[in-house]
């Protein structure tokens, strides 16, 4: 969860699935759903404002439409975003769900609500998710040592799960290293194995004793897939099918096993690549990502998740406590969880990897949801762009709650 730094940007994958602002990836060429049939002017598709089944009342005003319309366009046109889409819950107040710009550059293909995106780092809440309900079932506890798990781990005997769920490891992420970027961006279809990806990292010395400070750390959450599948005894897509997004009734939230990218989808565009140009990303292998950021999901499913997460729905109340204890990260009004955050009250994650980005946040005291999915990761003035759209809607729809996560000066 640390804060995006334009230094870094030549590190291209370093910052990639860091949830991308919080120190705090397909061959087949599937096709674009159709637009909707009708459209609101100026680029933005518009879903029935309250055709959600929990807000059967209606949408926004007008006038908050109107605004938050206006918002989200010019984010879009200051950043540089190819397309978007945005989906906003406020309970007594109605919905909004709108889609703005391009899915498909080449083609004009306008984006729709209902298109699947890559979800990059919100991938460790369902991660994390698995982690605690094993530590439900009594198999594994938090204050266990990774090394009674998985052997090899510099430090190992003394960073606990706890440490690896909330960033306090100490262990070098390996997409920081320079040869594990170089790798990546010069065959983006490579296949990487999660026992690839932590050499990169055990190459470096940890950053700090476990449990003083924070760093995001993708390493952290390679190291909890390959904990669940041990205990176990399966595939950590499969256990997070089963026991995470199944009961949560998310039937377009998957663990992909190579590069596919399921119809309908967006495509995505990065500037992490060899040579600084933007590209077609969508069809990258997410493998280097696996545990900590490989997962695609949509606008709908993340607003089911985004009050599952938040309110503890697959744990106990005990476990759920134990998660939402937020520690400092060392950003004002920023802290960090057992795989969630809490920015100004919003509590969720969001996620990057190139050529997509997403935000799934809930406020708990009003009840309400956001999020958005983007279909580029390109900076925007040293900033996440999902962290400026996020930060442009939460300044209307909750100006005491403003989702932001200032960039390092």
């Amino acid at each position: 969860m640390r804060k995006p730094s334009p230094s870094r940007r030549s590190a291209a994958a370093g910052r990639t699935l860091a949830a991308a602002t919080l120190v705090v990836a397909g061959l087949l060429p599937l096709a674009v759903a159709p637009a909707h049939a009708s459209a609101p002017p100026v680029g933005v598709r518009a879903a029935a404002d309250g055709d959600d089944h929990d807000f059967p009342s209606g949408g926004l005003s007008p006038e908050l439409r109107a605004k938050l319309d206006q918002a989200v366009q010019q984010v879009l046109q200051e950043a540089g975003i190819p397309g978007a889409q945005v989906g906003i819950w406020l309970p007594g107040k109605g919905s909004y769900i709108r889609a703005f710009g391009v899915a498909d550059k080449a083609t004009g293909a306008p984006m729709t609500d209902n298109l699947n995106m890559r979800i990059g780092s919100e991938t460790k809440t369902f991660t994390a998710t698995a982690v605690l309900e094993l530590v439900d079932d009594g198999l594994v506890g938090l204050d266990d040592p990774i090394s009674k798990y998985i052997d090899g781990v510099p430090n190992g005997d003394c960073i606990k799960l706890r440490d690896l769920l909330d960033m306090r490891s100490g262990l070098f992420s390996y997409s920081a290293d320079d040869d594990f970027v170089h790798a990546l961006l010069s065959d983006p279809n490579h296949v990487f194995t999660p026992q690839e990806l932590l050499a990169y990292g055990y190459k470096h010395d940890n950053v700090f004793e476990p449990g003083t400070q924070f760093q995001y750390s993708n390493s952290n959450y390679i190291l909890l897939g390959l904990v669940i599948e041990k205990m176990t005894g399966r595939s950590v897509r499969d256990v997070i099918h089963q026991r995470v997004t199944e009961p949560s009734h998310l039937e377009r939230t998957i663990f992909p096993v190579g590069p596919e990218l399921p119809r309908p989808y967006a495509h995505g565009y990065t500037n992490q690549t060899l040579s600084g140009q933007i590209e077609d990303s969508t069809h990258w292998n997410p493998s280097w990502a696996w545990s900590a950021g490989a997962m695609i999901s949509d606008l709908h499913d993340l607003k089911h998740w985004a009050k599952d997460l938040a309110t503890g729905t697959l744990l106990s109340p005990a476990t759920q406590a134990e998660r939402l204890n937020v520690l400092p990260t060392g950003i004002p009004g920023a802290g960090y969880g057992l795989g969630i955050f809490n920015i100004q009250g919003w509590i969720g994650h969001n996620g990057s990897l190139p050529g997509y980005e997403s935000l799934t946040i809930y406020l708990p005291e009003e009840h309400a949801t956001v999020v958005a999915l983007l279909n580029t990761d390109v900076f925007y003035q040293g900033n996440e762009p999902s962290t400026v759209l996020g930060k442009a809607i939460t300044s209307i729809i909750t100006p005491n709650h403003i989702y932001d996560i200032p960039v390092e000066k």
